[in-house]
């Protein structure tokens, strides 16, 4: 859940801004004209790839958020307030040779001392907590609803529920016909790819012998001159799997990997006789024991594949800026503070509610939350926590999620708002992902959206990051674009310090770049509209437009 002129656009009630702090008055562009700008007609070369959420959409034609005019411009020789921004993910490799120099750590506990020093109810939480403790796999949300209530509810009917308990059951049926959906469909998919390796493997071998290696190309299987009847239909088979991958060896393993990751699927996600949280000690149902989880924020892996969505993460939003190794996170003079609470699954109420907390406990003035589910047993519970930071003073910048869908009227978690009534809380972003193709596919193809659900769009496709064991790699979702916004919210709250959660919120959303253009959504050539119609600001974020309005504020 998973996503600009030379002569800067504004808002329409900020044609005209003076910096402040000695910055010369700059004057912007009425927003129709963003719409003059050319499609880029070449392809990006691989370092425009790896920083095109840096980019300037006028000067590069590429729909960036103007971060690197805005340090040149509007930041070079400032240096801001220290901001803590909390990740709340999988866990994260705080010893990336990008990262190590940005995580948190917290001034009133003693390392190693085995005491709660700072009497936060946390021992020896120095980079932050894990709430997880040695739990990496997980159920779905829906298979929890079904192990919980199905000796209750199997084969009963609505007439024979009590009024009271009906709202419950109608959620058991949809998780209970959700979770057979899914089993068939993963069980088909693992047939059928074994079968396509059962057809695939002889070929394969008959024209390794025959060509004499096995990284044959596509153009060399398809010359074969003296193919028998068997051979012209193995051929025919084979030479399709090269839309897939480059040789027949690199299409095999990729079938292998699928099926293992739906096997995994199966084994974890589905499996409605295992008992993950067992390991912790604790009781989900009980919001106020808390007493569980350790101080090992990367999580239990020593390969530390669990910590990969939220290493990368965390690189997009600060990963350490000018050190001359990998890349340049958004923010600068931020430290990361690691809430390891989102397993390989979905992550419960429990855990996010009491991250939240303790974020927001221990000095966090950003959340970044790029996660999410559909169904939630205690939605109450984030709610009331998503609350709490806000009298803290904490925005919570949160992905829309990659499902391609209208958010509104279908409820997904974490979220600030009830399908019957408004927002909760004034400091909750919710962030849809941009493709860095400016035009009609500007909204990634897998990015959810809404005109009351998604409050702005920001970079999330093909972004480069950090990944653990000091490595690099591009992922995209909505998970990566709302770091990226995260990254513009820190910068906004170290150059502006004075500004509230609320102010942040409404600064991201205001001065962000509009457009007229219809854009495809859900990759559906047939379902476009414009950004107004499908968020709330109808806007990309955009930084450099950001610091000039958080300047006027």
């Amino acid at each position: 859940m998973n996503i600009l002129k030379s002569s800067l656009i504004v808002t329409a009630s900020a044609l005209v801004l003076a910096g402040c702090g000695g910055v010369a008055p700059l004057v912007s562009t009425p927003v129709a004209n963003i719409d003059t700008i050319p499609l880029k007609i070449s392809d990006m070369t691989d370092t425009q790839m790896k920083a095109w959420t840096m980019a300037d959409l006028a000067t590069d034609t590429i729909p960036g958020m103007s971060v690197d005019r805005a340090y040149s411009e509007l930041l070079k020789g400032k240096k801001g307030k220290q901001v803590i921004v909390a990740v709340i993910d999988s866990g994260i490799d705080i010893e990336h040779e990008d990262l190590k120099n940005v995580i948190w750590t917290n001034p009133k506990e003693i390392a190693g001392n085995g005491k709660d020093d700072d009497k936060n109810g946390y021992i020896d939480d120095i980079h932050g907590w894990n709430f997880l403790g040695d739990i990496v796999a997980e159920n779905l949300e829906y298979v929890r609803i079904v192990k919980k209530y199905d000796a209750k509810y199997n084969g009963k009917t609505a007439a024979s529920i009590p009024a009271e308990e009906k709202a419950t059951f109608a959620m058991y049926q949809k998780a209970s016909a959700e979770l057979q959906k899914e089993i068939e469909q993963t069980n088909a998919t693992i047939t059928r790819y074994n079968q396509m390796i059962g057809g695939l493997k002889p070929a394969h071998a008959a024209m390794t012998k025959k060509l004499g290696k096995a990284d044959y190309s596509k153009s060399e299987l398809l010359g074969i001159k003296d193919a028998t009847e068997e051979e012209q239909q193995q051929i025919g088979m084979l030479s399709q799997m090269f839309n897939y991958a480059e040789t027949i060896p690199e299409f095999l393993v990729m079938l292998n990997g699928a099926i293992e990751s739906s096997q995994g699927r199966a084994d974890t996600h589905f499996n409605v006789e295992a008992d993950f949280r067992g390991v912790l000690g604790d009781n989900p149902e009980d919001i106020t024991d808390t007493n569980y989880g350790n101080n090992d924020v990367d999580g239990p892996d020593p390969k530390k594949e669990d910590a990969m969505h939220g290493t990368h993460v965390a690189g997009s939003i600060a990963a350490q800026r000018n050190n001359g190794i990998g890349m340049d996170g958004i923010a600068d003079n931020v430290k990361i503070m690691v809430v390891r609470a989102v397993p390989d699954g979905d992550e419960y109420d429990k855990d996010i509610a009491l991250a939240i907390r303790y974020a927001a406990d221990n000095g966090a003035k950003v959340i970044n939350t790029s996660f999410g589910k559909y169904y939630s047993m205690h939605p109450e519970w984030v709610w009331d926590a998503i609350k709490y930071a806000g009298t803290k003073d904490v925005l919570i910048v949160n992905a829309a999620g990659n499902e391609g869908i209208d958010l509104d009227g279908i409820q997904v978690y974490p979220n600030d708002q009830e399908l019957t009534g408004g927002e909760i809380s004034d400091n909750f972003l919710t962030v849809g992902a941009l493709n860095y193709k400016y035009g009609s596919e500007l909204v990634a193809n897998f990015s959810n959206y809404g005109k009351t659900s998604v409050d702005v769009f920001g970079p999330g496709v093909k972004i480069w990051s950090t990944v653990p064991l000091n490595e690099y790699r591009f992922l995209q979702g909505t998970s990566m674009a709302s770091p990226n916004v995260a990254g513009v919210a820190a910068m906004i709250r170290s150059h502006y310090p004075k500004l509230s959660a609320k102010q942040v919120k409404q600064v991201l959303m205001d001065s962000g770049i509009s457009t007229k253009t219809a854009v495809i959504l859900g990759g559906d050539p047939s379902n476009t509209n414009t950004l107004p119609n499908v968020s709330t600001s109808g806007k990309m974020v955009n930084m450099y437009n950001a610091l000039i309005m958080a300047s006027k504020m």
